[in-house]
């Protein structure tokens, strides 16, 4: 049974969606790096929310661990890199508290608009500042929103609602999707100069680290309002300061900071400015349906393989995950058995589909081939690892797809090319098992095996009868016994099945035979 540990505080209903699903759960929360570390080990999968912050350290501890969900969007506190390499999925959550955190930016654009917190503060003390505070309407403003992807279409429609006109950045916007959802794409810079407000809907990454910055507060008319209800460095918040004592800047809200928690802040106490200690998804609704969500993934990636919401591997839906299986361990052992043939560096890997598996969701497919070709070299890659190990070594990878009208026969070729020459392995399902159909160019049609003997022979009289003679003077039973040519009285291919592992001396015997170029031994 799969153990999973809930590291920081969230709703119950996540433990008992794991109980249901029959997934093992301890909550322990509030635990130290070393505390962490120490238990780890026991565990397949951790869930967390923004408190517990998985680093190389704690993941390189983590001897069994296969999953880290993240309860909400932000994933900042999870080092990916680390755990792609130890071969961890890391998946969040983004649709569970999308609506909670646009509501609470629409919140927030109202209240710096109407200045509605220092407002009530002062009625509260006593005061009736009514000719101290002139807000500004929304009607007809120009809304610029900085990433508008869940959180930001969301936001965009609301504020269409409230006849604000929405122009949008973000690389991944299509034109099409920004006709449908009734916002203007425009670039950064355009979107700077033409707001009357602008709210972030963005990732912290290296590209939008500081993306409100000084230069680009500069760029805005005045009396502009700024709101993050994103993540705590896209605004340059010593700038955002300035601009606010400078008046520049109407108002501005911030529902998160670059050091969290913000007990002291410069901006703390500066007029027209709105602190909320990162309360974007903090709403009964959005705690339940993360602490739901991220409950639900894992125990389906735990308990069938299915992966949603994943930042570092191929998505593969439940409802898919069966018929994508056979196909999935058809391309592992295809790139299994290809990495143990080649002698020489990898330069490229080109994956072919063909016929009706054209319709799956190759990319599982794809990164089980990849993996399996590797792990010759580097037996802890797996599906999660392998593209980023590839990449790292210059390895080029390639996808083809071929989507024939009889469509009877789906078949995976997986081309790699060495800095020798190029091997091609093709193969395809039948009865629901794997089978090979064609081997470095030699049609032929055998089973996958645990073991096997792979031979590259001259085509004459007796090889096969020389072969069967060691194999037999050495106690090794052959199960299934396939052969191939291109050409009569050229250069053969044979894969034999046997019942039990191949030693170097008897692979050392079979190489010894006149006719024979290439032997390998292949274990599955």
């Amino acid at each position: 049974m799969p153990k999973v540990l809930i590291a920081d505080k969230m709703s119950s209903a996540a433990t008992q969606v794991f109980k249901q699903r029959g997934v093992d759960v301890d909550v322990i929360t509030g635990l130290s790096k070393e505390e962490l570390i120490k238990i780890i080990p026991d565990y397949d999968g951790l869930a967390v929310r923004s408190s517990t912050r998985p680093d190389a350290e704690i993941i390189a501890a983590a001897n069994n661990l296969k999953v880290i969900g993240r309860a909400g969007i932000g994933v900042d506190n999870i080092d990916i890199k680390a755990a792609t390499d130890r071969g961890v999925v890391v998946m969040n959550t983004p649709f569970g508290n999308a609506i909670t955190t646009a509501e609470h930016a629409i919140a927030m654009l109202f209240s710096a608009a109407r200045q509605i917190p220092a407002a009530s503060a002062r009625t509260q003390n006593g005061e009736w500042p009514k000719s101290d505070f002139k807000g500004v309407e929304l009607f007809n403003k120009t809304l610029g929103i900085i990433g508008c992807g869940n959180i930001g279409a969301l936001v965009a429609e609301r504020a269409l609602g409230l006849k604000m006109k929405v122009i949008a950045f973000d690389p991944y916007l299509t034109e099409e999707r920004a006709v449908k959802l009734g916002v203007e794409k425009v670039e950064l810079d355009a979107l700077f100069q033409r707001a009357d407000a602008i709210t972030l809907h963005t990732p912290l990454v290296e590209g939008t680290k500081g993306i409100v910055s000084r230069e680009r507060l500069g760029m805005t008319k005045k009396g502009i309002i700024i709101v993050n209800c994103a993540r705590g460095g896209l605004v340059d918040e010593d700038a955002l300061k300035d601009a606010l004592d400078a008046g520049h800047v109407r108002a501005a809200a911030l529902d998160v900071f670059a050091i969290e928690p913000a007990k002291e802040h410069p901006l703390f106490g500066t007029p027209n400015f709105i602190a909320t200690p990162h309360l974007g998804a903090s709403t009964l609704e959005a705690q339940e349906n993360v602490a739901v969500q991220v409950a639900e993934q894992m125990a389906d990636f735990l308990l069938t393989g299915a992966v949603s919401n994943a930042l570092n591997t191929p998505s593969i839906s439940a409802e898919e995950a069966p018929r994508l299986k056979p196909f999935v361990d058809l391309a592992d052992k295809l790139g299994r058995m290809s990495g143990q043939l080649l002698h020489a560096p990898i330069k490229s890997v080109e994956f072919t589909y063909k016929g009706a598996v054209t319709d799956l969701n190759t990319n599982p497919m794809t990164a089980a081939a990849l993996a399996g070709l590797l792990k010759a070299a580097m037996p802890d890659v797996n599906m999660v690892s392998a593209p980023g190990l590839a990449k790292e070594r210059g390895i080029e990878i390639k996808e083809s797809y071929i989507d024939e009208a009889e469509r009877a026969e789906s078949l995976i070729r997986l081309t790699v090319e060495t800095t020798e020459r190029k091997y091609a392995i093709v193969g395809t399902i039948y009865r629901g098992e794997p089978r090979i159909v064609r081997l470095f160019g030699v049609p032929m049609d055998a089973a996958f095996s645990p073991n096997m003997i792979y031979v590259r022979n001259e085509d004459k009289p007796g090889f096969i009868g020389e072969l069967g003679g060691v194999l037999g003077q050495n106690k090794v039973n052959i199960a299934t016994f396939s052969l191939g040519r291109m050409k009569q009285d050229e250069e053969a291919v044979c894969l034999v099945s046997v019942d039990g592992p191949v030693s170097d001396g008897v692979a050392k015997q079979i190489a010894d035979i006149g006719q024979v170029k290439i032997v390998d031994v292949v274990s599955l």
